[in-house]
């Protein structure tokens, strides 16, 4: 099974970092603003999901959550956590106050992979 999300060596360092502070962590990419490219990251549970929004995978041990309207269009992109130097356009994220900002780099999926890609999970 083709999985629709990874993460960079960086973004997973920061994950990290943020887990030993933090605890457990939740993404959460929405639509709208920046073109859906920047997730935000909360301690678990520090987001409330809306119906239908979509569970894409794991990342660094984490739930990534998509904004279903945003799922919709980007459906057939595979998802790349990176992580920049700089602040984002949400301060919300935690790792705001280091000076970096997560990123989402797509790319399209493949016919094949798209014939085997896991099965999501949506927020009922």
């Amino acid at each position: 099974m083709v999985s629709r999300l990874s993460a960079t060596k960086e973004a997973l360092e920061l994950i990290t970092q943020l887990k030993n502070t933090h605890g457990d962590l939740m993404f959460y990419q929405a639509g709208g603003c920046c073109e859906g490219t920047q997730p935000q990251c909360f301690e678990k549970g520090g987001f409330y999901l809306r119906t239908n929004d979509v569970l894409i995978g794991e990342v660094g041990g984490c739930e990534f959550w998509v904004d279903r309207d945003l799922f919709e269009y980007w459906k057939y992109s595979h998802f790349t956590l990176d992580v920049l130097e700089g602040f984002g356009v949400g301060g919300f994220s935690l790792e705001t106050p280091l000076g970096k900002t997560f990123k989402i780099q797509y790319r399209l999926f493949t016919e094949e992979e798209q014939n085997t890609l896991k099965p999501i999970v949506r927020e009922s």
